[in-house]
């Protein structure tokens, strides 16, 4: 199967004609072209492993973590409740980590919720349904609605580059989350690519807008 990517032209288009900053801001920070994850148990688990990880290290720790199931072609729910806590430790994840990814299982073996299911869900809906899970909160939850899902609506202001990047790129004090959610709506309904070149803007050396 091809890889999906997610492109959204037609966002990038209506964003630049709805305030001329981002014309510049996608000029210095390229327009979105970001592989997109299948709604998978494996996808979500491998999520939890990569929080609050440099890729290098969490790449590491996650490929150890799939060598404990050679045979498995996908990541089998069922096969992880299977294995006891201290070998996942061995593999290097955290005991947090470890408990968050057997819960998401069991809710998933339980029959709580299937994320083959979620793109016919509605966003609130994959939400409810993943912060059930011990460990994942709203902002992974969010993470999963741009980068499996591809939604293009996603406004996630618990991200500190976000805000971060929201400072650099308007040129004045990072906001707070509360401060932030009311400046995303103009820009409704792709915030998710406006958090997207949030975070972008702060990879570029000088602030883009003049």
């Amino acid at each position: 199967m091809a890889q999906r990517i997610w492109r959204p032209h037609k966002a990038v288009r209506a964003l630049c004609a709805r305030d001329a900053r981002f014309t510049a801001l996608f000029e210095a920070i390229g327009k979105p072209a970001v592989p997109l994850r299948d709604s998978t148990f494996g996808a979500i688990a491998r999520a939890i492993a990569y929080q609050q990880l440099a890729g290098a290290a969490a790449s590491a720790i996650w490929g150890r973590v799939l060598a404990l199931f050679p045979a498995e072609v996908e990541l089998d729910p069922r096969a992880v409740l299977r294995k006891r806590d201290e070998t996942f430790r061995k593999a290097g994840l955290s005991g947090a980590k470890t408990r968050s990814i057997k819960d998401l299982a069991r809710h998933i073996v339980d029959g709580a919720f299937d994320p083959a299911d979620f793109p016919g869900q509605d966003d609130d809906e994959v939400i409810e349904a993943l912060t059930q899970v011990w460990g994942i909160g709203v902002w992974s939850a969010q993470m999963h609605l741009m980068f499996s899902l591809g939604r293009l609506d996603v406004w996630p202001v618990l991200d500190l580059g976000v805000r971060n990047g929201w400072a650099k790129f308007t040129g004045g004090p990072a906001p707070t989350a509360r401060e932030l959610e009311p400046l995303g709506e103009p820009f409704r309904p792709y915030r998710s690519v406006v958090a997207w070149s949030m975070w972008r803007v702060l990879d570029v050396s000088e602030r883009p807008i003049a």
